[in-house]
């Protein structure tokens, strides 16, 4: 186990935690952080681009001209892709992107993420996101009193929150089951609710 400071919204030392040392000490193994995040934006493509090939493109199905004695070149179809509104060759269709990782593979991965942000110290645990409010205004200037302007917070169950940021681009709120390793890499600064700090331990431990 490992002791960090708590904090809050006013970045005040209000306590201390004890982190499992597996999660957020563990050996960071950047070479895994490609193939998880890799997986992770092949599995939001949609995959639905579809392209009509000759036999799908609405007719041609008389043959043009006869073969022989006009001048012009053979044809035998007005929806060659040859011609404008003929078909497309080897054009996209539609098809599932995403690929498999191991689990333990993505495990250790989001662990590494984990322990770089605590050693760079662009991990902070905060008591509560308690607002009195939904306000974007008044979370701006808690997010400044932070020390970040984009950043990634895990914390569940807060209305106030989740409205007070919905407008702001740089900062993303997650609850504890949907904290990923793209997400932890892309925004600067981690903030995780103090409650939220076990939900983290069962589920990067069982």
């Amino acid at each position: 186990m490992i002791t960090v400071d708590v904090f809050n919204i006013r970045r005040e030392k209000v306590s201390q935690v004890e982190l499992d040392d597996k999660v957020f000490d563990a050996e960071v193994k950047e070479h895994l952080f490609y193939d998880v995040i890799k997986m992770q934006l092949a599995k939001r493509r949609a995959g639905t681009a579809a392209t009509k090939t000759r036999r799908e493109v609405s007719g041609g199905g008389r043959k043009p001209w006869r073969q022989k004695g006009t001048g012009r070149a053979r044809a035998g179809t007005s929806r060659s892709p040859l011609w404008k509104g003929g078909g497309t060759v080897f054009g996209p269709h539609p098809r599932d992107y995403s690929i498999q990782v191991p689990k333990k593979v993505r495990r250790a991965a989001l662990c590494s993420a984990l322990t770089l942000k605590r050693k760079n110290e662009k991990l902070l645990i905060v008591d509560t996101f308690e607002l009195a409010a939904a306000k974007t205004k008044s979370f701006v200037g808690i997010l400044s009193a932070l020390g970040s302007k984009k950043a990634l917070i895990i914390d569940q169950n807060n209305d106030n929150l989740r409205l007070s940021t919905r407008n702001l681009a740089s900062v993303k709120v997650l609850p504890p089951e949907g904290l990923n390793l793209y997400d932890v890499m892309y925004f600067d600064h981690l903030f995780i609710a103090q409650p939220c700090v076990e939900a983290i331990h069962r589920r990067l431990l069982a």
